[in-house]
Parts: structure tokens; sequence; C-alpha cells
């Protein structure tokens, strides 16, 4: 399919770049998405987390009153769950929450987010475009061309623009990657996706591998 490139001012440049059915253009894979965003959002866990068992309570160790004739349940440890201040049953503990999926399905779940984001008509391509020094101003300026302001906007570019980044690092609804930190899920994240001719290309063959 052909899309018309605008400029950074939001108007039609006369051109038109071809996007592959076969990226942009598929049946989206629900289940490749749903396994694709929950890997990359299990990546962002430390699992850093822990509590401390009964075992590794500090606090004495005689047994807390007498086995029998109290009336009341035996108890042996000041420690105890069951004791204000006593450890933790099977609390949490440090752990990796990462794990693999395979690279064609990584490949089809960014296929298809690109395809749902073409269907919902909230793919825009853009010429590229740099800024002579960081300035969020001139990007602001960008996004109100473009009907952005108001909106998440992810901008994907084909290789590193350190000006441009820095431009919207202060901006909270805009991010800017290169084509290839793209994940499905900043794909999806992103009310409206913007691509720049360049990426397009690159996009195309990181996804055809």
């Amino acid at each position: 399919m052909e899309v018309k490139v605008l400029d950074i001012t939001g108007k039609d440049t006369g051109r038109k770049v071809e996007l592959l059915d076969s990226v942009f253009g598929i049946e989206p894979n629900n289940h490749a998405v749903y396994l694709d965003v929950k890997q990359y959002l299990a990546n962002q866990r430390q699992g850093t987390h822990k509590a401390k068992e009964r075992a590794e309570i500090s606090g004495s160790t005689r047994k807390i009153k007498k086995q029998k004739g109290t009336g009341t349940a035996r108890a042996g440890s000041i420690k105890s769950p069951v004791f204000r201040g006593g450890g933790r049953i099977f609390g949490p503990r440090p752990r990796n929450y990462s794990f693999k999926l395979n690279k064609s399905l990584k490949r089809l779940a960014r296929k298809s987010a690109f395809s749902i984001m073409m269907k919902e008509s909230n793919l825009i391509v853009v010429e590229d475009f740099n800024f002579e020094a960081p300035s969020t101003k001139k990007f602001i300026n960008v996004l109100n061309a473009l009907g952005l302001e108001n909106k998440k906007s992810l901008f994907v570019l084909g290789e590193s623009n350190n000006n441009v980044y820095l431009s919207s690092r202060n901006l909270e609804k805009s991010a800017v990657v290169t084509n290839s930190e793209l994940s499905t899920y900043a794909v999806l994240n992103a009310g409206s996706l913007v691509l720049t001719e360049g990426s397009v290309a690159g996009i195309v063959e990181n996804l055809s591998k």
C-alpha cells in the first residue's frame, strides 16, 4: 500500500512511500502481541523483592510459654508467622522474571502491531528532518503541525539523531527511537506512530529476515 509523505509542517510533499502488506497489512495475531508485550514488561521488573521468613528473623529462640495448661494453642517460637513481628509465610524472594520467545514470534508480534496501527489510521510517514540544535519548542511545532499536540506519539528515525532525541526528551507524551530500538509495546503504547522516510526501509529489512 502507498502512503503519502508529509513534511514537518504537516503539508503533503507530493511523494508516496510503499509500505509492504507483508509487514504493515497482515491479519494481526493477538496472542503473539500478548506474549511479546508480556515479555517486555517482565524484563522491566528488577525482581529484587525480599521478605524475611521465620528462619531469618532475629530474636530469641526460647520457647515462649509452656507446652500445656495455658488453654491456648501451642507456641514454640516468637518468630512464628502467627505472631506480630514474626516471619512471613512464603514471602517473595529475589527472582528473574524474564522468559524466552522465538525470534519468529517476536517478528510476527511486531508486524501485527504495525498492522493494527495502520488499520486504525494511526500511522504517519514524514520526511527525514533534523534540527541545528536541540529545541523542545521546534519539536512541539512539529507535533502541532501533525495534529499530535495532545496525543501520545512515537517518532521512529532511520538512524540516531541526538538533536531530535534531546528535543523530545522533556515531553511526557512523545518519544523518539530508531528503527532498531522498536518494540511491540512501544508501538502499541503510542497513540500515533510517526515513521520517517529513512526508517521504513530499516523496519522492512528487520522484519523480513
